[in-house]
């Protein structure tokens, strides 16, 4: 842990917000102390939610994903940009219509927001992330917002983890469809702090008293920070030391893992199965 970082706020939280790739699992393998850290949360009946950028998954595929890892998130503990732009997108029109490039996750959220998916005079065009992008979706995108269709986007990652190496992400089509129309997207998801409120609001949580822990200083840090949060990085990510430099702010606390957040028991957590 860096000595220097505030810490003074942390016996003051109350509620936590969490990123979860690279927090609390790298590669769907649990995060030494992931596991138990949720767990401690719902045994004190601490406010909590898991946040991310995928907008891929619905909430209840991501909550069997980190049970596959070993982690017990019920799936109304987890609040994906997905989620937040379809309750953005309720609340800037409601029981609008919406031509979407994505999957499961932002369909299903928009459909559960009482939104239309057409392909016909949209009020808004949605980007989330997929992986199977298509030329012919993409060029319908471009005229419907050439058209006058509001273009909004779940996330600006450009670059998404797999495997093999990065993979184009959403941020990267919203830079192409930019390129064309001369059109920005509005970004609901991190590093906007509407995500956090909206999350907020889920739990019922102030910001005065709410944690947040991420592993990037680009979305989670400075999300968390302009939205008034306490911010705790963990070095289980993509963030190194080097990568903390090249931003003229910090976090409130630097740690070497959510481990640190556990109780001190003297007991140290148990590792991962598999």
């Amino acid at each position: 842990m860096d000595e220097s970082v505030i810490t003074s706020r942390r016996d003051e939280i109350e509620c936590w917000l969490t990123d979860m790739d690279g927090v609390l699992v790298h590669e769907e393998r649990a995060i030494p102390g992931a596991a138990e850290l949720i767990q401690h949360w719902r045994t004190q009946e601490i406010p909590y939610l898991v946040l991310t950028n995928n907008s891929i998954f619905t909430a209840r595929d991501l909550s069997a994903r980190l049970a596959a890892s070993g982690i017990d998130v019920p799936e109304e503990r987890i609040w994906t940009s997905a989620l937040a732009t379809a309750a953005f997108l309720k609340q800037q029109k409601p029981g609008g219509s919406a031509f979407v490039i994505g999957e499961a996750g932002i369909l299903t959220a928009l459909h559960d927001a009482g939104y239309v998916m057409t392909e016909s005079n949209p009020d808004f065009v949605v980007v989330g992330e997929t992986r199977n992008y298509s030329f012919e979706a993409i060029t319908k995108a471009v005229r419907l917002i050439m058209n006058g269709a509001r273009f909004i986007s779940t996330n600006p990652d450009a670059t998404g983890p797999s495997a093999d190496g990065p993979l184009p992400a959403t941020g990267a089509i919203n830079a192409l469809i930019t390129k064309v129309t001369g059109k920005v997207p509005y970004i609901v998801g991190k590093p906007n702090p509407m995500m956090f409120r909206s999350a907020l609001n889920q739990i019922g949580a102030h910001s005065h008293n709410t944690g947040m822990i991420g592993d990037r200083m680009d979305t989670d840090v400075v999300a968390g920070m302009e939205a008034g949060l306490h911010t705790v990085l963990v070095m289980t990510g993509i963030s190194d030391r080097r990568e903390i430099e090249r931003f003229p702010f910090r976090p409130d606390e630097i740690l070497s893992s959510v481990a640190e957040l556990l109780p001190q028991t003297g007991k140290a957590p148990a590792k991962p199965k598999g």
